[in-house]
């Protein structure tokens, strides 16, 4: 019997440590029903597309929280993608989806929360890679720029991505190392 661990169980082991550390949990956030939670928001550009994903996000098996906005009229952003990424760095939620008009506002401020690692979904590709790679735990998605359609393709591949591990684990620590120095 072999007592080596595995790059996936490595970088499960350093995750805990690290998260533990900053103060915040690497444990999936699970509703008493049993279903991983996905915090979901918008600004009033994105309000119509996040209320489109919330019913695709259900039947791929997850538990919905919105945070809001919760109709058309003008609000900002910054608030919005701030609950979140708030949401997850907690531990409120396992993920986290922002809308806004273009994603990119939204992208910077999730960024600013310790535990986060957001991503902006443009296409399918960007999505796949975001997980494998970055093991990002928020999507940002610009309704002005992607139609329901692809934004459905686009969450449905995000949250159902994992990891990848291996020669990725290093540089998703190297970016937690970077988000501790900052900490103080």
């Amino acid at each position: 019997m072999s007592n080596s661990l595995d790059d996936a169980e490595i970088h499960r082991i350093v995750q805990n440590v690290v998260q533990n550390v900053m103060g915040s949990t690497a444990r999936e956030t699970i509703q008493s029903n049993g279903k991983k939670v996905v915090a979901i928001g918008a600004d009033h550009g994105g309000f119509e597309l996040k209320e489109a994903l919330k019913s695709d996000i259900t039947a791929l098996g997850f538990e919905v929280s919105d945070v809001g906005t919760n109709s058309k009229d003008a609000v900002d952003y910054p608030d919005f993608a701030h609950a979140v990424a708030q949401a997850v760095s907690s531990g409120k939620a396992w993920r986290g989806i922002m809308i806004d008009g273009a994603g990119i506002g939204s992208c910077i401020v999730a960024n600013k929360v310790p535990g986060v690692r957001a991503g902006m979904g443009y296409d399918i590709s960007s999505a796949n890679n975001s997980r494998e790679h970055n093991d990002t735990n928020v999507l940002t998605l610009g309704a002005g720029l992607i139609g329901v359609a692809l934004a459905k393709q686009i969450v449905k591949v995000w949250l159902t991505t994992d990891f990848a591990g291996g020669r990725h684990t290093p540089r998703v620590d190297k970016i937690i190392a970077v988000e501790k120095k900052y900490l103080k």
